[in-house]
């Protein structure tokens, strides 16, 4: 490399080039990437070691996430506004900070970071665990951990990310999101199942505390890894106006900016899942927690399909068709859903909607990775989990306003509108100029 991405206007570099160029040097890395299987990536043994842990890791996630929401329902009284603000407050800190830590995964070792940030994030689980089983806990305290999960959280997104490229290389890298989108599927599959049978047989207050000990998995897996046999990133030159040199070779790629604000409205308007189950399972059809917790699983058996789909179709290039239609599919889909009449039909529509969120988000997360400079992926990938996590305070606060206003279908009726409508214009604006990002048949 012989130019900073910190000046990326300037010089003969790398940064200087143009994203279809970056996307193409992956596109053309050793043929043995496109082959192997759906589960090559594992082949890596660090990559072995941190999917093991992320699979333990994230079904405490999902488990915390679930109990986390009915215990909010059940301190509120069923208010779902209630539920709004818990989820804008735990997303909020994203939006304040996860364009700061997309800059320092650029500059410091991210599997140290990873594993200062997974023992906080477990901490949180811990203490609130232990307030609940103590009778102790109230809605404020369940606020201000929300918050302080939604802190670590916020550095643990970008770092996370980019270090994906670190432990298996580009040739690998489209396989390995998909297999991350699967192993957080399988989790949001078996953790809220498991989490309505405890709840319903013991409480919300054990499920805190089995997510705080699950994030040690994660912990152990990274403190095993082999660091020299990791794809390391070249350190970016200079210390000041490292963000603002971020942000100004992402706006330099129209491509990019049209990527990114699709997932912001997929994510902001259409991915309310969780909040928005819980008010339908238990103001609409009258559920319990486990009722509850079945319709995250309904939706997370399609995600999962969805995830090993993609992780069969990885390899080569990022097809910007499958990012524009999977967004629409899901739209129109998610809307349909909302109207489903009974408990069943439902459940029943959930899969098809998780098929096309995770054929949309996969393709969107391996189209940005695969198509910036290794040098700045970290800032990059601060400002996608920046947009794809920081408007969820926004969309928390407006699918619990929807809801109280109008009734539980809405968030997800009107949501799924924004979002294929969203498709529909940024599928329109590349249209409309000479794109850098491969159009090839999805």
């Amino acid at each position: 490399m012989t130019a900073s991405p910190d000046t990326p206007e300037r010089g003969t570099g790398r940064a200087e080039r143009s994203t279809a160029e970056c996307a193409a040097d992956t596109a053309e890395a050793p043929s043995s990437g496109d082959r192997g299987g759906m589960f090559r990536s594992l082949r890596e043994r660090n990559y072995r070691y941190y999917a093991s842990g992320q699979v333990v890791s994230l079904t405490g996630t999902w488990m915390q996430r679930a109990a986390q929401d009915w215990l909010v329902l059940e301190l509120s009284g069923g208010s779902p506004a209630a539920l709004g603000v818990a989820v804008a407050l735990q997303f909020l800190p994203t939006m304040l900070f996860t364009l700061y830590a997309g800059v320092i995964a650029d500059r410091f070792d991210k599997r140290r970071m990873l594993i200062l940030v997974q023992s906080g994030m477990g901490l949180c689980g811990v203490v609130l665990g232990l307030l609940d089983v103590g009778g102790l806990v109230e809605l404020w305290q369940v606020y201000a951990l929300a918050f302080a999960l939604g802190c670590f959280s916020a550095f643990d997104a970008p770092v996370r990310q980019s270090f994906v490229v670190e432990m298996v290389g580009a040739a690998q890298l489209s396989n390995a999101v998909a297999l991350n989108s699967m192993t957080f599927n399988l989790a949001r599959i078996v953790g809220p199942a498991v989490a309505g049978g405890l709840i319903t047989v013991l409480g919300t207050g054990p499920v805190f505390l089995v997510n705080g000990l699950s994030s040690g998995a994660v912990v152990l897996g990274l403190s095993l890894m082999d660091t020299a046999r990791l794809h390391r990133a070249p350190e970016p030159g200079g210390k000041r106006g490292q963000l603002l040199a971020g942000l100004r070779y992402v706006s330099g790629r129209p491509e990019l900016v049209v990527v990114l604000s699709l997932v912001f409205c997929v994510s902001t308007f259409g991915m309310n899942f969780e909040n928005a189950f819980a008010v339908i399972a238990r103001n609409v059809f009258h559920r319990d927690a486990a009722g509850y917790g079945l319709l995250i699983t309904a939706l997370a058996v399609g995600t999962l399909t969805g995830a090993s789909l993609a992780a069969r179709r990885a390899g080569g290039r990022p097809r910007l068709r499958l990012v524009f239609g999977g967004a629409a599919a899901f739209g129109v889909l998610e809307s349909v859903a909302s109207l489903m009449p009974s408990y069943r039909t439902f459940a029943l529509a959930l899969v098809p909607v998780g098929i096309a969120v995770m054929t949309c988000t996969t393709a969107a997360n391996s189209t940005v990775q695969l198509s910036v400079d290794p040098a700045v992926r970290g800032r990059v990938m601060g400002l996608y989990m920046m947009l794809f996590l920081g408007g969820r305070p926004l969309g928390g606060l407006l699918s619990g306003w929807l809801a109280e206003v109008f009734n539980g279908r809405a968030p997800l009726l009107l949501g799924g509108a924004v979002v294929a409508l969203a498709s529909l214009a940024g599928a329109v604006v590349l249209a409309r100029r000479t794109t850098g990002l491969p159009t090839g048949p999805g």
